[in-house]
């Protein structure tokens, strides 16, 4: 299956305003054939970071079970998501942006329970690959962390955001 980001932002959106009516199997299912691309991994992740499901509805049994399908996708998101939103929790407090700023903060609590849920040694070898290029300046995720043009306050708060993470 085949799906574009824009495509993928869409059904996620239509699945999360029918997720009351539906049974688990198909919300599984559902939410399985989202993630099983990188576009489509990418429009679900997008979408549910920033949606605004109560802590009781979050993150579902469906959601867990969809997600560790698609290990090769899913982890490099969930380690780009928690480190671009703990950078810009840091940015937008620069800024004087409390609004964005919790936003970026909602984004960062929910990706770091998913990964406290997900944590696998193939998850926490993608964090270490970030500690690592966070701390020499090498590595794995060195591009990454230079595309963006995180500076050393927000290099440190994402050191330190998955630092429980690792083994």
């Amino acid at each position: 299956m085949s799906i574009s980001f824009e495509n993928a932002i869409q059904q996620t959106q239509d699945l999360l305003s029918q997720i009351e009516f539906l049974d688990a199997k198909t919300i599984t299912q559902k939410f399985t054939e989202l993630v099983s691309t990188e576009n489509g991994a990418r429009g679900f992740f997008v979408t549910y970071l920033t949606s605004d499901l109560s802590h009781r509805e979050y993150p579902s049994l469906e959601v867990i079970t969809a997600l560790k399908t698609s290990p090769i996708f899913v982890n490099e998101l969930l380690v780009k998501n928690l480190a671009m939103s703990t950078a810009m929790v840091i940015y937008h407090r620069s800024q004087g942006d409390k609004e964005n700023a919790q936003g970026s903060e909602k984004v960062q609590e929910k990706t770091g329970q998913l990964i406290k849920q997900l944590l696998s040694p193939a998850l926490g070898e993608k964090l270490q690959q970030l500690a690592t290029s966070l701390n020499t300046g090498q590595g794995e995720y060195q591009a990454f962390l230079e595309r963006w043009g995180y500076d050393n306050y927000q290099r440190q708060a994402i050191a330190e955001i998955i630092q429980p993470f690792l083994q």
